[in-house]
């Protein structure tokens, strides 16, 4: 079950979720140094996530599920969010380089759609990176962040459901390695936390990161035609306009 939408933005705008932002962000961008010139699109609520790639890449959007609900980003300027289908991505057939999967695989109740619109709509050069909460981490143990919600996964899980969905894992990472706790102390030593547990406990991270590419070479299923299905190009001279929805 998805989380709240409404939720989702509390939790990134309190103390404790602006520390887990930070520290994700961190590591998608060791994988994604550099962007120029690409379409970036975030999948779940990926927001909190996509910010620096703004002025970077050629375009970033962003897209929420339905069960989800969807708030309008960015805050000023035109709107980049959009609240569709997870099954049914408003985009054509290639036209995404990069996707980040955030609070999405984990609650989706149709992981097999999701997974077919992601691989449908990336380009063959595209990169895929999913981020679920670690099953062995202590943030998928409580429910007080949206990390403790649906069903985890160990990174080995993580990377046998992407082969089963036609991607071909890359390159691995992992984050959040403090307790998900509002002590103003342990959040200002959250970089140490961060440096010691890369280090030595692995293991026991918040989240797991995957990197995946487009597997080409196996047949997609025949798929039913779909008619009159609106399509979201990622113009390069005019932005779409936000869905607002609940």
């Amino acid at each position: 079950m998805y989380n709240d939408v409404v939720d989702l933005r509390e939790f990134y705008e309190g103390n404790l979720g602006q520390v887990a932002r930070r520290m994700i962000r961190r590591r998608v961008r060791l994988l994604w140094p550099d962007v120029k010139g690409q379409v970036v699109l975030g999948v779940g609520y990926a927001p909190p996530f996509l910010r620096p790639f703004r002025g970077e890449a050629e375009r970033v959007l962003s897209v929420m599920p339905s069960r989800q609900g969807v708030v309008r980003w960015p805050e000023d300027g035109l709107g980049l969010n959009a609240l569709v289908e997870e099954t049914e991505l408003p985009f054509q057939d290639t036209s995404i380089d990069r996707i980040v999967l955030v609070h999405g695989l984990e609650v989706t109740e149709n992981l097999a759609g999701l997974m077919r619109e992601c691989w449908r709509v990336l380009a063959g050069g595209g990169r895929l990176l999913v981020v679920a909460p670690n099953r062995r981490g202590i943030w998928a143990r409580t429910d007080r962040t949206p990390f403790g919600h649906g069903r985890p996964y160990s990174a080995s899980q993580l990377s046998r459901m992407l082969r089963d969905n036609r991607f071909v894992p890359q390159r691995s990472a992992r984050a959040l390695y403090m307790p998900p706790v509002r002590s103003r102390f342990l959040l200002s030593s959250a970089p140490a936390w961060e440096e010691i547990g890369a280090r030595w406990f692995q293991g026991f991270a918040g989240v797991v990161m995957i990197e995946a590419s487009k597997q080409l070479y196996q047949l997609s299923p025949a798929r039913k035609v779909r008619r009159h299905r609106p399509v979201l190009m990622p113009a390069r001279q005019t932005a779409p306009v936000a869905t607002r929805g609940g």
